[in-house]
């Protein structure tokens, strides 16, 4: 069996070496064959590509957070060659919606071990950006702009954005065409979900499934300190999540207009700034390597 280790260094400020250390002492074991890759944010997706052309690895381990999953996901569309995830961020939101073990040495031994190959989807917008977890626009899409230009981290920088944001919240006007209707409302938040939770533990909605061809829209349309406190719960216990002021469309594409152009975030990262979104779903775009944990397969 051929590995390649797909590692962010600094995805959650975690330190990796441990765990390589350890990976790299049971390949030599088992005779298992390795390369590892690393990101340095220049030029990564071309040389991921290229590497995966010469060394053609029969798996592929993604070691970081929901960034790096997204990234590596993105890598081998168009391939067969499955991956599994190493929960090695500081959001590991899809590792958990997926029922990879929190532990990543066993997580490793997993992927190694399984034959459970899983058709996990993907998310198109624009043709150009995807997202294999949660995106949005909207208050927690601001949240997320400033906590990253911000030279400090932890709860604190959050909390202090989170505040900002609530604030400051301004409801924007979306229309939404999709499975054949055509929806007007006003809104505080809007996400594009291909699972169900962020990585905080806190739900978006109750329906998603990563591996079901259709992704889920969710319209927030107010919020305030009720809605706040039952977000808070339902990370706990689902039975709290607030679905009177949300709305939620299951569709595999859909076109999203908004009055004034928003921010969007995919998977934390901040994209840029749109009027309007095409969405759709790549159904089993990925191949997925994974186990009876994952409630899904």
């Amino acid at each position: 069996m051929k590995l390649l280790f797909v590692v962010n260094p600094i995805s959650g400020g975690v330190d990796k070496k441990p765990f390589l250390k350890e990976a790299k002492a049971i390949c030599d074991n088992f005779g298992l064959d390795f390369k590892i890759f690393k990101t340095t944010g220049h030029s990564d997706e071309a040389k991921l590509k290229d590497l995966l052309n010469e060394y053609c690895p029969d798996r592929v381990v993604s070691v970081g957070g929901d960034g790096t999953t997204l990234f590596t996901a993105v890598a081998l569309l168009k391939t067969d060659i499955p991956m599994g995830i190493i929960p090695l961020g500081s959001a590991n939101g899809m590792a958990v919606e997926l029922g990879v073990s929190q532990k990543p040495i066993k997580a490793f031994q997993d992927i190694i071990m399984s034959n459970i190959i899983g058709d996990l989807d993907l998310v198109s917008v624009n043709k150009t950006h995807y997202s294999i977890h949660i995106g949005d626009v909207g208050i927690n899409a601001n949240i997320v702009d400033g906590y990253e230009k911000d030279d400090n981290r932890g709860m604190a920088t959050y909390a202090k954005y989170f505040i900002e944001a609530l604030s400051n919240v301004e409801p924007f006007k979306v229309k939404i065409e999709c499975n054949d209707e055509v929806y007007h409302s006003e809104a505080v938040m809007l996400g594009v979900c291909n699972a169900r939770k962020y990585g905080t533990g806190v739900p978006l909605n109750s329906e998603g499934n990563p591996m079901d061809g259709v992704f889920e829209i969710v319209l927030i349309e107010k919020i305030n300190a009720n809605v706040l406190i039952k977000a808070g719960l339902s990370s706990f216990d689902e039975t709290f999540l607030d679905s009177q002021n949300n709305k939620v469309i299951s569709t595999s594409k859909a076109k999203i207009m908004f009055d004034t152009p928003q921010l969007l975030q995919l998977d934390g990262e901040i994209i840029g700034e749109f009027k309007t979104l095409k969405v759709k779903i790549l159904k089993g775009a990925v191949k997925l390597i994974t186990s009876k944990q994952n409630v899904y397969v």
